[in-house]
């Protein structure tokens, strides 16, 4: 069911490689709610996933981006201002990527090159995408920005290797480019820590099917899907949350402030 939450309203979003990712049912939910949008991938990313499909449902340009590239993303935002005749007033960076992850390399051999990469295209880029946003005035007054992290952010899950540190850096640049472009603008900006989530990304963690699980019975509401997760960044673009900002908003069904369920106790006594 649509309400016209984002009528009017115009976006880039990040990071929708597949029909599984929450970025590929954001853009469609947005969509269906009334905004504009451009959708925008790393180059790899498009040439691996189908968003020119999405592209194709929701009428939205296709930007290819390296987010680690200074130059390309200021490209983006001037050609994002371009297509939309002005500046834009929601953003979603949906990004993330470990070598250390997809090669199998334990947390304490991290290989730093790996993990320098690794934290620019997760944590980094989004100063990079806001410092263009802000020197090119091109995010509306109380415009709203999105990035999504996890709860390993604050607590050790450890297969989730350096994609820890990488999100922990996301939400701190998330509270303080929020105070910058708040003073300056009023464009809030926010994390949302989601559940363990089965994309195409978030597989590729080693022993997922377990963490999943574990999730599931540690949620007094069960996981929140992908779908609820787009529900709720609908809000976080709409008027109705204007006023929140620098925060990290847990949409987990409870689990990160579950200290055990009966269902964990039955489970470790059988």
């Amino acid at each position: 069911m649509a309400y016209n939450l984002l009528k009017g309203k115009k976006g880039i979003i990040f990071g929708a490689l597949d029909e599984k990712s929450i970025a590929w049912k954001t853009a469609l939910r947005c969509h269906e709610e009334g905004a504009q949008i451009v959708l925008t991938n790393a180059p790899v990313a498009m040439r691996m996933g189908e968003i020119n499909k999405l592209a194709e449902l929701i009428g939205a340009p296709v930007i290819a981006c390296d987010v680690s590239n200074n130059d390309d993303v200021a490209n983006l935002i001037t050609q994002a201002k371009e297509h939309f005749g002005g500046g834009v007033d929601f953003i979603l960076h949906s990004i993330g990527m470990s070598i250390n992850v997809r090669k199998g390399i334990t947390y304490t051999e991290n290989n730093y090159d790996f993990s320098h990469k690794g934290l620019d295209i997760s944590a980094l880029s989004l100063h990079r995408v806001l410092a263009a946003a802000m020197k090119q005035d091109a995010i509306n007054e109380w415009g709203s920005v999105v990035a999504l992290s996890y709860i390993a952010a604050q607590r050790v899950f450890p297969d989730y290797n350096d994609m820890a540190d990488n999100k922990a850096m996301l939400e701190s640049i998330a509270r303080n480019f929020g105070y910058q472009y708040g003073v300056k603008k009023q464009v809030r900006v926010n994390t949302i820590s989601q559940s363990p989530t089965r994309t195409t990304a978030g597989s590729g963690v080693k022993g997922f099917d377990g963490f999943i699980n574990y999730a599931e019975k540690m949620s007094p509401l069960g996981n929140a899907s992908a779908e609820a997760c787009a529900d709720y960044i609908v809000t976080l673009f709409s008027d109705l949350t204007k006023y929140v900002t620098m925060q990290n908003l847990f949409h987990d069904g409870g689990f990160s402030f579950t200290g055990v369920t009966q269902s964990v106790i039955e489970q470790m006594e059988k």
